[in-house]
């Protein structure tokens, strides 16, 4: 068999063979794919499904996400994804591209939801749709993520709730100065009743 590829080889012409030499290997392109599939199963099952339990199928257990002021371990991060679905139970995260080298897989995502449950910066539910898009860097080793790096413009997210809920809280600051008002032309009532009152308390002889 070697000796049939050698003479193989022999008959390619030069640019063919010095092509094949620099193809990858079947094993590294099969590698980089098995890290795709670990990496889509975070938004297909986690954050879109809510099957919380295989993270520990897909992150190991020294897994570090490496945030922008601190770095955090599983147990943090994956507090935030409970969170986050809590707060958005439509959650869908969409895959808009996702490129691999060596053991590094980068994803292009966005994020769709309804803020129908508190719990999203501790501010009660809005029923706000957000969408908001963001990048993620995965290093994974054996088929388990060991390390990530994330950036998404998590401002934006918190505009599109103030601008859904600017009417309401116009709505609620009319109501207020209205209460106010209300109270004092009360108490101004009140205290004209009470010296009324007072000048014409009969005195004692």
């Amino acid at each position: 068999m070697g000796v049939m590829l050698l003479i193989a080889q022999q008959r390619l012409p030069a640019a063919t063979q010095e092509a094949a030499e620099n193809l990858p290997s079947l094993g590294a392109a099969s590698e980089q794919d098995r890290n795709k599939a670990v990496a889509r199963r975070v938004f297909d099952e986690i954050f879109n499904q809510g099957k919380f339990d295989v993270a520990d199928e897909i992150y190991a257990p020294d897994f570090v996400n490496h945030g922008y002021k601190s770095d955090v371990g599983l147990r943090e991060d994956q507090a935030a994804v409970h969170q986050e679905k809590a707060a958005f139970p439509d959650l869908k995260m969409s895959v808009e591209l996702m490129v691999a080298e060596g053991d590094l897989v980068t994803v292009l995502w966005t994020f769709r939801g309804t803020h129908t449950a508190g719990g999203y910066g501790g501010l009660p539910a809005t029923g706000t749709p957000i969408q908001m898009r963001g990048i993620t860097i995965w290093r994974i080793v054996d088929g388990k993520i060991r390390e990530e790096w994330s950036s998404f413009n998590e401002l934006a997210a918190y505009f599109q709730l103030v601008r859904h809920v600017q009417g309401k809280l116009w709505i609620a600051l009319g109501a207020f100065l209205v209460l106010i008002v209300a109270a004092e032309r009360l108490l101004w009532i009140g205290c004209k009743s009470l010296v009324r009152l007072f000048r014409h308390k009969p005195t004692r002889a």
